[in-house]
């Protein structure tokens, strides 16, 4: 990592911790050393961005609020397994980016409808040299509307993941169309909300999908009440869906 006068990260001692830190998620999740090297890149390109999208930039927090917390998405076999996956609301990246590395066989899609958080993500991929990334500058509706065959998003992807994007109601109106039928949508969530939960299985009848568990995380040491939700596609999305862009945060089904 290179040295930043101003914040000190490249100082032997945080150097030597992010080392560890990072050493010890290889072995949690059985990476290679290429992996390795490319979150090291992707950190140190992350720290250097002018217009990050984030608040958590610094290496070491970034690996631990967004490297550690992207990979505990490994948890869920059916993620670790998939051949394509769409992070809707990518953001600055996460967790697609690193489900990205840790998963070289798969393609992941970034999609996110601002441009100037793709071009953040574009870069994070060039540094990283993450050839099985790319970001799609779009609206998750939109995009799941568009049959893959004419390079649409429609039942294209085997998973769909989602971190800090919304409630599970739209997370799941989002990700119902992207995904093949038996696909998952895998959702980053803090503590549990019974009403918000209960949104989330409303939506999913209404959908094809289906509610399933809901797996406690702990990404790193200081993690407190982290949650993946799943949904599973059971059938076909119903014809009208997904609505225009904005109603499932409007509107939600119930």
């Amino acid at each position: 990592m290179s040295v930043s006068r101003e914040t000190g990260r490249g100082a032997p001692g945080n150097a030597r911790r992010l080392r560890k830190t990072l050493d010890a998620l290889v072995a949690r999740y059985r990476l290679g050393q290429a992996a390795a090297g490319q979150i090291e890149r992707i950190l140190e390109a992350l720290a250097a961005e002018p217009d990050p999208h984030t608040t958590v930039n610094e290496p070491q927090a970034a690996l631990e609020v967004h490297v550690a917390d992207a990979l505990s998405g490994l948890e869920v076999s059916e993620l670790a397994g998939a051949r394509r996956i769409a992070d809707i609301g990518a953001g600055a990246g996460f967790p697609g980016l690193v489900l990205a590395v840790a998963l070289p066989q798969a393609q992941v899609d970034l999609i996110e409808s601002a441009g100037r958080k793709t071009a953040v993500m574009d870069r994070l991929i060039q540094a990283g040299q993450v050839s099985n990334a790319r970001s799609i500058t779009t609206r998750a509706e939109q995009f799941g509307r568009v049959p893959a065959a004419v390079g649409g998003g429609r039942e294209a992807y085997d998973a769909v993941t989602a971190r800090a994007v919304g409630p599970l109601a739209m997370l799941v109106e989002y990700a119902a169309p992207l995904l093949r039928e038996g696909g998952v949508l895998v959702a980053w969530k803090g503590a549990r909300d019974a009403d918000e939960e209960a949104g989330g299985a409303a939506a999913a009848g209404r959908l094809g999908m289906e509610a399933g568990d809901v797996l406690p995380v702990r990404p790193f040491e200081s993690s407190e009440n982290r949650h993946l939700h799943l949904f599973r596609k059971a059938s076909p999305t119903p014809e009208g869906f997904p609505r225009r862009p904005g109603m499932a945060r409007k509107r939600p089904l119930r």
